[in-house]
């Protein structure tokens, strides 16, 4: 159902762009047909995914939190956070190493700048309009935008676009293909089908369509039309692949929003307490969600006196659990110290407390 409403959804935006099918491009006709299967496969496996307890329930709190006017302030900081961290520079993947950033920030750059300048031309959002001899007018959705002189500088980095968003794909693919080939580490872990058919298949891309602009450019159209048939099909088995493989989390990325929108009530402070020590140990509507999740999946983890395993500090919840394996209620005394058992032997205690500092909380955060 999803997928027929994202379908028609680009069949009228096409239909806007192209002023009524007039000016479809049928050297792009390949493509239109592998675009449409992109994004129908995108759409089942989004739809899959959020069927999931755990992302249904994330999904339900976010729109709820979204549009809670007191929480206003908090969300547009967890969405500008969000698209700039995780979306523009990525920074969980630099604190990996700088290698790895740079190589994970190159090719996932040119790939949404290959997507972007691909479906724009493929759909018809985008074409551009000759207004005399050495001007162009780009036409967005078949409204006129901004122009631009013919042999300027920004046109020649319009032209290039996808050059460009190659080459950056093709550094990526190239650090990411070294790096699996001298860490040995890795080689233990990767797989075939998952880790490495996805750097194959985009190098494919890549290589063959920097060699159509070669070919065109520097070789007089020297087997330009095999070269533009080979880019096609890689093209088309790249657009179907995404989907169902690796390359899948690019459009989940920026759903990690939720994380500091819905579960971080501010940062090193948690406003949960634990109903037996009083320590506070997560955010009230984290603790809701994992009781609803855990249920829909049929986990009974509720307690003799009502409450859930949830509504403990993972301390308590330790203490819980070995006393319950002991066949013994509760802890008897000093829960720090050793522990008395029915058989008369002593058992370590369950640690130190945790000091106040690990909390980062001060005397008036706990009024």
């Amino acid at each position: 159902m999803y997928a027929f409403f994202v379908v028609a959804f680009l069949f009228i935006t096409m239909w806007i762009g192209t002023a009524q099918f007039k000016k479809i491009d049928l050297m792009l006709a390949g493509y239109m047909v592998a675009s449409f299967i992109f994004f129908i496969g995108i759409t089942v496996r989004m739809a899959s995914w959020l069927m999931r307890p755990a992302t249904n329930e994330m999904v339900k709190r976010s729109i709820k939190n979204l549009f809670t006017k007191k929480r206003t302030k908090r969300n547009i900081a967890a969405i500008l956070k969000t698209f700039v961290d995780n979306i523009i520079l990525q920074k969980f993947i630099f604190k990996r190493g700088l290698y790895r950033g740079i190589q994970h920030w190159l090719i996932a750059w040119g790939c949404i700048g290959s997507f972007a300048i691909t479906f724009g031309l493929t759909f018809g959002w985008m074409h551009f309009r000759l207004i005399d001899a050495t001007t162009y007018q780009m036409m967005v959705f078949n409204l006129p935008t901004i122009k631009m002189q013919a042999n300027g500088i920004f046109a020649e980095l319009v032209y290039n676009g996808l050059n460009i968003t190659a080459l950056m794909v093709l550094v990526g693919i190239i650090m990411a293909l070294v790096r699996r080939i001298n860490n040995h580490d890795l080689k233990v872990t990767e797989r075939a089908e998952f880790d490495l058919l996805p750097l194959y298949i985009l190098l494919a891309v890549t290589v063959s369509g920097l060699l159509l602009t070669v070919s065109y450019k520097f070789l007089g159209g020297f087997i330009h039309p095999q070269l533009a048939l080979i880019h096609q099909v890689t093209v088309v088995l790249f657009l179907i692949y995404f989907p169902f493989g690796k390359l899948f989390h690019l459009p989940i990325r920026p759903l990690a929003t939720a994380v500091p929108m819905n579960y971080q009530e501010e940062p090193m402070v948690d406003t949960r307490s634990c109903k037996k020590c009083s320590t506070k140990y997560s955010s009230d509507d984290q603790i809701a969600d994992v009781k609803t999740i855990l249920h829909e999946q049929q986990f009974d983890l509720k307690l003799d006196d009502g409450t859930y395993l949830a509504d403990y500090c993972p301390s308590c919840r330790r203490r819980i659990r070995v006393m319950s394996q002991l066949n013994l209620g509760s802890v008897k005394g000093n829960p720090y110290g050793p522990v008395q058992t029915n058989n008369g032997i002593h058992i370590p205690g369950f640690g130190r407390r945790r000091s106040e500092e690990f909390y980062n909380q001060s005397d008036k955060g706990d009024k």
